[in-house]
């Protein structure tokens, strides 16, 4: 049952492979993993159903790969199976604390995974369990911003939610970089690609837009952030409409 005061029912929430490492930004943090999965479970514990696409930076990167000379295809595949790992670390997390879930594959691993199926995803949603997609769309030169959108699409989720390490919404510059950097409340995704903000990359944006899916991006390190966007409380930047 959904508590009353959601605005977002069914969601699909981004989570860098940074936001899996911590402060290092590589490899797995097993300290970090549990307070992710414990925020994700608070808002599960609503009656949100929940479907989580995570990236693989922490592991690999395709696009580094390539820069030094590998041939592109193999680097990307490489880094899906960055996301694979990724993905039962927080499934063993989430779990242990009693949130029931499922790991999809774009890349057929039966041994530690299910394959990825549209309609079963769906039917694990409604049956109330956390769904992970893991090796990205299962095509290279494509990031795990569009895994996401594409995702979101076809499970018919009410929103993407881009959790973000320690930046706490959009901003004109990198906040980071430039100090004179202004934040967004509020964007359209054509905004977003007129502008050339890095959120997510073109083909994400693109197909968020033609599939009217808002997106929220928001801080992740900020305990209870998930919860209050779902419950449409105005956190981060909120992207949506042509």
């Amino acid at each position: 049952m959904v508590a009353d005061n959601i605005k977002y029912k069914r969601v699909l929430l981004k989570l860098s492979g940074e936001a899996l490492a911590g402060e290092n930004e590589k490899g797995i943090n097993p300290l970090e993993i549990k307070k992710v999965a414990e925020e994700i479970k608070e808002v599960h514990d609503l009656g949100v159903q929940i479907a989580i696409v995570v990236g693989g930076g922490n592991m690999w990167r395709g696009v580094t790969g390539a820069k030094i000379g590998m041939e592109r295809a193999q680097a990307d595949y490489i880094g899906m199976l960055g996301t694979v790992m990724n993905a039962l670390a927080l499934q063993d997390s989430l779990e242990a604390i009693g949130a029931p879930t499922r790991v999809q594959t774009a890349i057929e691993m039966r041994q530690i995974a299910e394959p990825y199926i549209r309609r079963k995803a769906m039917r694990h949603l409604e049956k109330g369990r956390i769904v992970i997609f893991a090796a990205g769309t299962g095509s290279p030169y494509f990031s795990t911003d569009t895994t996401a959108a594409l995702r979101a699409s076809e499970i018919n989720a009410d929103v993407i939610l881009m959790a973000k390490n320690g930046v706490d919404g959009i901003y004109s510059a990198d906040p980071k970089k430039d100090a004179s950097a202004v934040k967004f409340d509020k964007l359209t995704h054509m905004d977003i690609i007129n502008k050339g903000l890095s959120v997510m990359d073109t083909t994400a944006s693109s197909l968020s837009m033609d599939n009217d899916i808002p997106l929220v991006v928001f801080n992740m390190n900020q305990h209870g952030n998930i919860k209050e966007v779902v419950e449409g409380k105005n956190i981060g930047t909120t992207v949506e409409g042509k």
